[in-house]
Parts: structure tokens; C-alpha cells; sequence
């Protein structure tokens, strides 16, 4: 697999596609759980005509454990990557979740270097957790092995260690599909690389919050949302599409948060269609 040096970390990355081709960079969610092969897979058939680079985010997946973890040092790292794999050429940002709120701060941090936004099941501020609990509350019946300490737990710097972020995140995961597979999930969880080191850091952060700086953002965005979404719910969505000057929302009937995953053709569709369009 390849590896990249960039702003003193070790990352780890995938790419398909022509080398000449117009770059996306696909940036996964989940602060220290998350890892860039779902993201890839998700979006891989946009490589017949788009280049598709997925990385394992600074202190994610197999990338180096290399402080600080920070919002603003992942947005630069996206930057390094335009700039070391792209020759500085304007990019695609597509982020999912966590992902998507590193797209956002990238989006208002280096605009010159955006072509397109795509977001995927994200907030513009750290208040989606509010909503969160809301719906966990509602749903509760879907996750029995949960609580909503370890939810808190989850949405804080105070988890113990990997193996307990692990046992969390599989706890949780009914919450995240309309339609679950419990063995898909435990085998998930199973091969998942979690750091708790990175998700504490991550969440002890509490200034994440660009709700008056979407405005700023001039790139063509599209904004994409399942409509049963339970911790990114999809009023942040439309608040970002309503916020952004150049945005339009797709709000996936029958899918929750993973809706790339779980209504796939309809999505790479969307965006197909997307690219195109704003090309």
C-alpha cells in the first residue's frame, strides 16, 4: 500500500483511476475509529473518469500516530496531500461525518485549492451531538447492548482505551444502518483499527463551529443526507445547503447515516450526476 511523509506524519493511502484525471480526495469520518477503505469502496466506481485518492486520516486507520490532532492540522493535511499528489491542481473534497466536518474546515481554510465539496452525513458545528442523544433516546431499542454513558463516553476524551472504544462502537453500531448485519458488523468491528489516543484529542476539542463561515465557502457543494440519519440528523445538513451560496441537498429516503453504503447506486449517481454538471 502506498505511504506518503506529509507535515511530519506517515500516511497510508489508496488511489484509482488515471493519474491525469480531475483528483478527488475522499476523507473518512470517525476521530480515530474511522479508516479510508470504506470510503474508497464506496466511491471506487467514480474512478472510471476521476482520480480517487482515500487516506488514513493523521492518527487513523494505519497513518502514523503522529500528533496533534486537530481540526485544523487534518485540513492542512488534505492541503498537503493537493500539494504533494495533486501538483497544486484545484481538487474534489468529499467527507463523510468527521470527514465532512474536516472538508468544511478545509473549505473556508484554503478555498483556492477546492474545485467541488461533497459532504456526506455531517455537521457544520459540534452541536449535532445535542441532536444525537435526542434520537439515540428515540432508538434506543435498536442498540439493547448500549448506553447512553458510553455515548457520552463516545462524544468525549475520557474513553479508557482501544478496547473499550471498540466494545463501544460495536455496541452502537444497529444505530448507524436501516438495515443491519450483525455479522458484517462484528466482523467490521473485529478488523477495525481504533485509537483512543486520537479520538480523545479529537473530542477534547470543542471549538469546531463554522455555522457563520458557510456563507464563504463559493465552490459548488452538494450536501448529502439519509433521511433517518441518527448522529449527524439531517437538520444540519439542510442548515449547511441552506448556508452555503452554491450548495444543493440530497435527502436519501430509507438510509441512516452510512446512506453511501446503504443506498450506493443512488448516491454515485447523485454525484455522477453532480460532477458533471458543475464541471
Amino acid at each position: 500500500m502506498p505511504q506518503i511523509e506529509l507535515n511530519g506524519a506517515t500516511f497510508v493511502y489508496d488511489e484509482a483511476g488515471n493519474a491525469d484525471a480531475e483528483p478527488i480526495i475522499a476523507l473518512h469520518g470517525g476521530r480515530g475509529i474511522g479508516d479510508r477503505r470504506g470510503e474508497f469502496n464506496a466511491w471506487q466506481a467514480l474512478s472510471d473518469r476521476f482520480r480517487l485518492i482515500a487516506y488514513d486520516q493523521r492518527g487513523c486507520g494505519e497513518t502514523s500516530l503522529t500528533p496533534p490532532y486537530t481540526f485544523e492540522q487534518m485540513a492542512d493535511d488534505v492541503e498537503a496531500f493537493r500539494q504533494a499528489l495533486c501538483g497544486g491542481r484545484k481538487v474534489t473534497v468529499l467527507g463523510g461525518s468527521f470527514g465532512g466536518m474536516i472538508a468544511l474546515t478545509y473549505a473556508v481554510k484554503y478555498p483556492q485549492g477546492l474545485s467541488r465539496l461533497i459532504l456526506r452525513g455531517t455537521a457544520p458545528s459540534h452541536h449535532n451531538e445535542d441532536d444525537a442523544f435526542e434520537t439515540f433516546r428515540a432508538r434506543l431499542h435498536k442498540a439493547p447492548n448500549a448506553s447512553e454513558a458510553m455515548l457520552r463516553k463516545l462524544f468525549s476524551d475520557t474513553v479508557v482505551d482501544d478496547t473499550e472504544l471498540r466494545l463501544i462502537w460495536f455496541a452502537l453500531q444497529p444505530l448507524y444502518f436501516e438495515h443491519f448485519d450483525a455479522d458484517a458488523a462484528l466482523e467490521r468491528t473485529r478488523t477495525m483499527h481504533l485509537h483512543a489516543e486520537t479520538h480523545n484529542a479529537l473530542f477534547k476539542e470543542r471549538s469546531y463551529d463554522l455555522r457563520d463561515r458557510l456563507p464563504e465557502i463559493q465552490a459548488p457543494t452538494l450536501v448529502i443526507v439519509g433521511a433517518e440519519d441518527w448522529i449527524c440528523t439531517p437538520n444540519h445538513s439542510r442548515l449547511i445547503a441552506e448556508r452555503v451560496p452554491n450548495a444543493e441537498l440530497l435527502e436519501v429516503q430509507g438510509a441512516n447515516h452510512a446512506v453511501h453504503v446503504e443506498k450506493n447506486a443512488t448516491v454515485v449517481a447523485a454525484v455522477r450526476d453532480f460532477l458533471a454538471r458543475t464541471a
